[in-house]
């Protein structure tokens, strides 16, 4: 709604105008503007503020024809207000399941993460295809942080690359920081997890992980396609429990339903990784997540406030927004 304009004089719309014109299409400052026009600083962002209020300038924002398939700020903007998440960032590429198809995620992920990390952050992950895909596309100074640290366990019986060791050693050495490695299996029995909890070395790591200024993470699915399954983390029996309870999800091995509340049973006492209330409390909490097999687990996810940053692709965008409106549950 605009202020009416019909008490200001020639002057005052003339004077408004200046201002506006110098501070929007000359880039000046309001110490600048003050300067030229003879009047106060406070007095410079008053009448840049009077011209937009009374209808004098228009902002329009336009993406370049070439560009519109590939950038979705609409969109980005609209999940933002439905999830009540800090930022989402919306490719047109959607993965195609191979490695190559992970790199535009992977390479805006990026982009997140440097934006927010600082030089004295801890910085946590869990192992993935999604955050190795990072890894791969991290370059030397685009941001550094204090410490990388693993947030969940990854041995394992059966012979499983998980690529834990390559992610960490090289975000910790693209970021010129402290590697922090958990040497510990994903699930053990609940007596063991609690024995690795207090364990000096161990429990510091766990420690920082639950702490870490910055997460990021893929989701998984309750599938014999999951790289838990994959791994012989899981079996076919604790699938058909873990959908009995309602899971549609996972984050480091913890499993959570359709509204993002942890799966009850006996799993969790198992597991070894920060809790999902951990993760809830990050403030940069990114999920880099994409394909359609993964948007049910990506909703639970933002329903459940587990992620503050979402990265994502526009066929998986789409979707969640028509979902929203249960987006709140």
């Amino acid at each position: 709604m605009t202020e009416p304009a019909r008490h200001a004089t020639p002057d005052d719309v003339r004077l408004a105008l200046r201002a506006a014109q110098l501070y929007h299409l000359e880039g000046a400052t309001q110490a600048e503007i003050a300067g030229k026009l003879g009047v106060s600083r406070p007095t410079a962002g008053r009448l840049i503020a009077r011209a937009r209020a009374q209808g004098l300038v228009r902002i329009e924002i336009s993406v370049p024809e070439e560009l519109r398939s590939a950038v979705h700020t609409d969109i980005e903007g609209e999940l933002e207000s439905v999830f009540g998440i800090t930022e989402a960032v919306v490719l047109g590429d959607v993965p195609d399941g191979s490695p190559y198809g992970m790199v535009p995620l992977a390479r805006s992920a990026v982009g997140a993460l440097t934006r927010r990390l600082r030089a004295d952050d801890t910085l946590g992950f869990t192992w993935g295809p999604e955050t190795s895909a990072v890894a791969r596309e991290l370059r030397t100074r685009a941001a550094r942080c204090a410490r990388v640290v693993q947030l969940d366990g990854s041995m394992t019986s059966g012979d499983y690359e998980t690529g834990v060791d390559y992610t960490l050693g090289r975000c910790a050495r693209q970021l010129q920081a402290t590697p922090v490695r958990l040497h510990a299996p994903l699930y053990a029995d609940s007596a063991t997890v609690t024995a690795l909890v207090q364990d000096s070395v161990l429990g510091r790591a766990i420690a920082l992980g639950r702490d870490a200024d910055v997460m990021m993470f893929g989701v998984g699915t309750v599938s014999k396609a999951t790289t838990l399954f994959e791994g012989s983390y899981l079996d076919t029996a604790i699938l058909d429990e873990l959908r009995g309870l309602g899971a549609v999800g996972e984050i480091g091995g913890r499993f959570f339903r359709a509204d993002g509340t942890d799966v009850p049973g006996s799993l969790a006492a198992r597991t070894v990784s920060v809790e999902l209330d951990a993760i809830r409390a990050c403030a940069a909490s990114v999920l880099i997540s994409g394909g359609r097999e993964k948007h049910e687990a990506v909703l639970a996810v933002l329903r459940g406030g587990l992620a503050k940053i979402l990265v994502t692709d526009i066929d998986c965008a789409r979707w969640l927004l028509e979902q929203k409106e249960g987006a709140a549950l």
